[in-house]
């Protein structure tokens, strides 16, 4: 009895890899590089020089401090000999006055485009996966892999263009 339950359980487990071999057979699979078809579309560029232009002010005067900060520190290196030690003082105070604007401003910034860029990025991510989704539903792909996930990709089964092509008509 326990010989057969075991025949039994080895056969049904060849059966089912068997089974779901020929299913695998049967599936076609296609494959993107999602970050090359990113980088290609024109949306790409033309956004980050949205966001740069949204913040221009805000670097620009950045910049500006860091340049007088620069500025207040080469004065008092070059010029520390010939000081009062009053106008060491002043310099000094200025000095720190532009290093704790330039802390209170540039991390606020920096999060702010960050957060900008995130939220531009992921409509770029959503047209891409939509494209995705229309080219694998017309051709009759079954699974879609990204690119970097695969070893070895036949160039027949690489739908990067059409996506891309997909991507600039939808935008």
């Amino acid at each position: 009895m326990n010989k057969l339950a075991k025949y039994a359980i080895a056969s049904a487990m060849l059966g089912s890899a068997m089974v779901s071999t020929a299913a695998m057979a049967e599936q076609k699979i296609g494959v993107v590089s999602v970050q090359d078809i990113f980088q290609s579309l024109p949306q790409a560029a033309e956004i980050q020089n949205a966001i740069q232009m949204e913040f221009k002010a805000q670097v620009d005067e950045v910049n500006l401090l860091q340049r007088d900060g620069q500025l207040y520190t080469e004065k008092l290196q070059r010029d520390a000999a010939t000081m009062s030690a009053q106008e060491k003082k002043e310099l000094e105070d200025k000095i720190l006055s532009v290093r704790e604007q330039l802390s209170q401003k540039v991390q606020p910034l920096q999060q702010n485009i960050q957060r900008r860029q995130n939220e531009e990025r992921n409509k770029l991510l959503a047209l891409i996966k939509q494209a995705i989704d229309a080219v694998a539903a017309k051709e009759g792909y079954d699974i879609v892999l990204d690119a970097p996930a695969i070893v070895y990709v036949d160039a027949s089964h690489d739908m990067s263009q059409k996506v891309l092509d997909q991507v600039s008509k939808i935008k």
